[in-house]
């Protein structure tokens, strides 16, 4: 039993993905969010601060440098970077930003050199002195300081969440994913883009891909993390102006692991799911998928969320056939629209045979408990063969596309097999 159709499904208090045709078994899913920070004292966070100031400066003996922003300049945003135009050749050796009343604020070069990032959000309404020393390819040093006051709080502003929390450990097909409420317009989006940070440990390049609508942006290596990987995130977003009038409401930030590999496998044509761990066959599972009035989606997802035990309630179906309320057991969400892996004592008897489902992967109970307590948020399912392909956007369907259409979706160029960190 799984599947529903519900009209203008919402992801939570965000509405993400209320535009797709959703259909599958389950309830509907309110996120949550890694908390975030909507503005900083000067050095408030802790962090790299490179480069930073010498300890004993030299004195400039090269061309003043020219600072952004300009000496002087007003209402400027709290993302806001410092930059130089710099001689040719040359290079930044150094730079500090401190806050009227004290406080220095700590910060990072972008790895091309291009600005300097604060390691939070600058306070509103707050005049900043930034000083920038390059040093020349001849061996001479610049040097520039520009002062700056930062805007009011603004009024209006975007919603925001990412999915990925402080020391969790989730699966290899974990995605980095970002929502905003209302979707970030096409000519923000490369903007927007600059203010992802995304560093993994072991080193591994990635990509974001962005949904049509500008709802959702997932960020995702060429192939699935490598086991016991370190991620670490910020979507540094708060202040940062947007073409519709509104703002970034805060900066969200996390670290967390991947674990081991654990993938699961289905095809249709024989109706089993093959569970690989570590690239190692450990188990073959009858599967009953969703009947052809409702068929389940083919495509790579990942779970997203598991429920030892919960309802589904389909009242709200526009068709009476599909209307159930049903509790089950050992659910793992793998669409927004309501598909599941879950136990489903009802059809053991045709699984391996038959799909009689409304969408969702029918297991036994013993299979079903097995699974769940084996699984890990962001494991991959790829299920073949169906009659309908998975929805982009209607779960976390980083993995539903090619590498080579996944970059496409990004904003922003993409080195051939992906970038680098950014910061």
């Amino acid at each position: 039993m799984t599947r529903f159709t519900r009209a203008g499904a919402v992801v939570g208090a965000l509405a993400l993905v209320a535009s797709l045709a959703l259909t599958g078994c389950g309830d509907e899913k309110k996120p949550e969010f890694v908390g975030g920070t909507s503005s900083a004292g000067a050095g408030a966070e802790a962090g790299s601060s490179a480069p930073s100031a010498p300890a004993t400066p030299s004195a400039p003996s090269g061309p003043t440098l020219t600072l952004s922003p300009a000496d002087g300049t007003k209402g400027r945003p709290v993302s806001t970077e410092i930059s130089a135009k710099l001689p040719n050749g040359g290079k930044v050796s150094a730079v500090t930003l401190t806050a009227d009343g004290g406080g220095s604020v700590e910060g990072k070069l972008r790895t091309d050199g291009s600005a300097w990032v604060p390691s939070a959000p600058l306070k509103f309404g707050t005049r900043y002195t930034a000083t920038v020393t390059a040093n020349g390819s001849d061996g001479t040093s610049s040097q520039g300081t520009s002062s700056f006051t930062t805007m009011a709080k603004p009024k209006s502003t975007i919603g925001s969440g990412l999915y990925l929390f402080d020391d969790k450990s989730y699966g290899v097909a974990m995605p980095v994913v970002t929502e905003f409420h209302p979707g970030i317009p096409k000519k923000d989006r490369a903007a927007v883009q600059k203010r992802m940070f995304v560093r993994t440990d072991p080193p591994q390049p990635g990509a974001w891909h962005w949904v049509d609508n500008g709802t959702q942006a997932y960020y995702r290596a060429p192939e699935y993390w490598k086991p016991g990987t370190t991620i670490s995130v910020r979507i540094a977003l708060a202040g940062m102006p947007l073409s519709n009038g509104k703002y970034g409401d805060m900066d969200r930030k996390a670290t967390a692991k991947i674990g081991r590999s654990f993938e699961m496998k289905v095809d249709n044509a024989n109706k089993k799911m093959l569970v690989y761990e570590n690239g190692a066959l450990v188990r073959t599972i009858p599967v009953s998928l969703g009947k052809k009035s409702t068929p389940s989606s083919s495509g790579t997802m990942v779970v997203m969320e598991k429920k030892e035990a919960t309802t589904f309630d389909t009242r709200d179906d526009p068709d009476p056939a599909n209307r159930y309320v049903t509790d089950i057991q050992f659910a793992q969400r793998l669409t927004w629209g309501g598909e599941y892996i879950h136990a489903a004592p009802w059809s053991e008897h045709v699984q391996g045979r038959q799909n009689v489902s409304h969408g969702c992967v029918n297991v036994s109970m013993a299979n079903a408990r097995w699974l769940f307590d084996k699984t890990r948020i962001g494991d991959p399912i790829t299920v073949k063969g169906t009659e309908r392909k998975i929805a982009a956007g209607n779960g976390w369907t980083a993995w539903s596309l090619s590498w080579s259409a996944f970059i496409k979706g990004s904003a922003l160029p993409v080195p051939k097999g992906g970038a680098g960190p950014a910061l």
